[in-house]
């Protein structure tokens, strides 16, 4: 049994197979031979919002055969306080896998540990892996294989963004720059762990030069909302804008998981100059997540 739960856990061989076959379910929506999903139903049990996520997922479970019920925390009895392992041993024996977008990375864990079907991590507070094999897809849709190449992730460096793309580095042989202040670092426990080439400093232009990729995400992820004037305080400068692509290579891609806020971590100009990859991105969510729930169950 496959469950996606954190990109540090993931193989090689399967991180490849997932970004390889993105690219085939895109060329081919429409008129996809098999439905890997014919006859399943899989649950969507989210407590945070969201608008990319959830959209993917539904369209990527219907559009491979299965069906899609969607769960809030207060749909069902995880919001009046039922433990994660109850929920688990109940659902795992009605439905045939679960999407989880939650708070804690031990919940979704434990989720898969008891419901004992296949489970997806759609985000959590430690990792965000859908979205990091997506970027990965897109990147390479646009400029051939990542390895060898100089990543650079500008902003909030100790969210579930970069942790995702640290441990995508070691395991696909790409240098990954990490640009932050001091206190928004990467804890050295998960560096340690990860390997590969990696590197974190307070150096934005440093970071950026020569960069093949330069992407950003939000500097107030969601329930961090209480600490948004000081983090907006801390990190304005660590802003991805036209100077800045400048000094990254001829030709550099500049991405955002979105959602955007224009003035902060990525000016509007440098935004809109770069829309067209920004959301085809956002569009290889669907096809990425299709590939993850082909995996899951082949």
């Amino acid at each position: 049994m496959k469950h996606l739960l954190s990109l540090e856990k993931l193989p090689r061989a399967d991180f490849e197979n997932i970004i390889r076959d993105a690219a085939t379910f895109k060329r081919e929506r429409g008129q996809h031979q098999t439905r890997p999903l014919a006859g399943q139903t899989w649950a969507m049990i989210f407590s945070k919002s969201s608008t990319r996520t959830r959209v993917s997922f539904e369209v990527g479970i219907r559009e491979l055969g299965g069906d899609v019920m969607f769960l809030n925390a207060n749909d069902i009895q995880l919001g009046r306080g039922e433990p994660i392992k109850d929920t688990a041993r109940v659902l795992g024996r009605m439905i045939h896998g679960a999407v989880i977008r939650t708070y804690a990375q031990r919940d979704v864990e434990e989720f898969a540990e008891f419901a004992k079907i296949p489970t997806i991590n759609a985000l959590t507070d430690d990792e965000h892996p859908c979205q990091v094999l997506t970027d990965i897809a897109t990147f390479e849709e646009l400029r051939g294989p990542i390895a060898g190449k100089v990543v650079t992730f500008i902003g909030d460096g100790a969210c579930n963004m970069p942790v995702s793309w640290i441990f995508a580095a070691a395991k696909l042989g790409f240098e990954l720059r990490i640009a932050a202040p001091k206190e928004f670092q990467p804890a050295a426990e998960i560096l340690q762990r990860a390997g590969g080439k990696l590197l974190c400093t307070e150096d934005l232009k440093a970071a950026a030069t020569g960069a093949d990729l330069l992407y950003t995400d939000v500097w107030v992820s969601m329930g961090k909302e209480a600490e948004a004037a000081g983090r907006i305080k801390v990190l304005t400068g660590y802003q991805i804008n036209a100077p800045l692509v400048k000094l990254a290579k001829p030709g550099a891609l500049v991405m955002h998981c979105l959602p955007a806020y224009r003035g902060k971590e990525i000016d509007a100009e440098t935004f809109e100059a770069h829309a067209n990859t920004i959301f085809t991105q956002a569009e290889n969510r669907l096809h990425t997540q299709k590939a993850i729930l082909n995996w899951a169950v082949s």
